[in-house]
Parts: C-alpha cells; sequence; structure tokens
C-alpha cells in the first residue's frame, strides 16, 4: 500500500512538474518558442529574456505553484514528509525533463522554491523570493541568484534540523533539489567565472538550430 501511495505521489508530482508553462506563455504573449531563443530552456529567466516580462512572470508564477501543489496535496492525503519530498523532486525532474517537450524543459529553481514553500514556508519565503530574486535585482545575474537559492535552502534547512524544528526529510529535499539546481547551473557557473554570463535585461538570441543543445 505504502509503494502505491508514493508511487501516485511521485507521477502526480512529475506530471505537474512537466507541464511547460514558460513554453505556452511565451506563445500565447509573443507567439515565440521560447527553446529556440538564448539557452533554449522553458523556465523563468529565458522567458523574460525571449519573450518579455509578461511571459516571465506567469512562467514564474506557474512554475512555483507546479512545484507548491503536488506537496500540498501528498500532505493532505497522505500527511507524510517523505511523500512531500518524493513529490517535491519528482516535480522538479519533470520541470527539468519534461515527457511532454522531449525531455527539455528548465533548470528547476521556481519549482524548487514553490516545493521549499509549501513544506516550510518561512525558508521558501527567504531563499526563494529574498535570497534569489534579491540577489538578482542587486547584480543582474539571475544564474547567480538561482544558485544562491540552493545554497541558501541547504545551510538554513541544516540549521531547522539540526535545532530540531523541521523533518529530516526537508533536508533530504534541500540536499537533492539543490544538487540538481547546481547541476542544471555548471555552464552558468563556468561562465560566471569567466565573465562572460548574461545579465537580466540583455535579450536572448535567436539560436542556431532548434535542435541545439541547451548552453
Amino acid at each position: 500500500m505504502v509503494v502505491l501511495e508514493y508511487t501516485a505521489v511521485i507521477l502526480l508530482g512529475y506530471c505537474l512538474g512537466a507541464i511547460p508553462f514558460g513554453l505556452v506563455a511565451g506563445r500565447l504573449t509573443r507567439g515565440v518558442d521560447v527553446r529556440e531563443y538564448g539557452s533554449g530552456k522553458t523556465g523563468f529567466a529565458n522567458v523574460l529574456r525571449s519573450a518579455g516580462w509578461r511571459a516571465g512572470l506567469l512562467t514564474l508564477l506557474a512554475d512555483v505553484s507546479k512545484g507548491a501543489a503536488p506537496v500540498s496535496i501528498s500532505w493532505v492525503v497522505l500527511h507524510s514528509h517523505g511523500a512531500q519530498v518524493a513529490a517535491a523532486l519528482a516535480a522538479m525532474v519533470g520541470h527539468i525533463w519534461p515527457v511532454y517537450t522531449r525531455f527539455r524543459g528548465g533548470r528547476g529553481v521556481s519549482t524548487f522554491a514553490g516545493g521549499m514553500l509549501a513544506m516550510y514556508w518561512p525558508v521558501g519565503l527567504a531563499c526563494g523570493p529574498g535570497v534569489g530574486l534579491g540577489t538578482a535585482a542587486l547584480t543582474r545575474y539571475m544564474s547567480l541568484g538561482s544558485i544562491l537559492v540552493a545554497v541558501s535552502s541547504l545551510l538554513v534547512m541544516l540549521v531547522m534540523v539540526l535545532l530540531e524544528t523541521q523533518p529530516k526529510a526537508y533536508l533530504i529535499y534541500a540536499a537533492i533539489g539543490g544538487g540538481l539546481i547546481l547541476f542544471q547551473h555548471r555552464d552558468n557557473i563556468q561562465r560566471l567565472r569567466t565573465g562572460t554570463e548574461r545579465r537580466l535585461g540583455e535579450r536572448a538570441d535567436r539560436r542556431e538550430s532548434s535542435s541545439h543543445q541547451a548552453r
């Protein structure tokens, strides 16, 4: 029974996470396929660059929601921290590798933040809008803000677990989810080191080929 329950929440998380809201927002607001611009990703940063603020904001809110929704549903149905984590990680995997768009998605940051908000909103709020968007606003490097979301979430949740105010399962989420974010930003990390990373406000160039791998 437990195996079936966990399988159900994992499938729910993946199917919700895989919905390509960024792709839909780009097409509805600007009539563009965001995968043909910039990094080729369907997340907030690339949608913002390739389709504008309205599409970017819609994508951000939708991607946060698809991380929070399976976590909330899992808690209501199973009342299990482990189920919450399983659903949230599945949503991240769905967002990064969505079956609906041939496994070409985003980097998972907004969906990760949504899952954290639903688990323990103070950490999600502080590390998502606080650290992430705050860093992006100050430095104009969205990727740096995203990287710090992963790092700060892990550090803060580690403190919470050591103080025994939050379950260990949430630390596992912060560690695995944060690791996925860092892995997805490995190219950005390299460009930040070399000073060639794009800043907010710079338009995304059209890619040479839609089949070209994301940078």
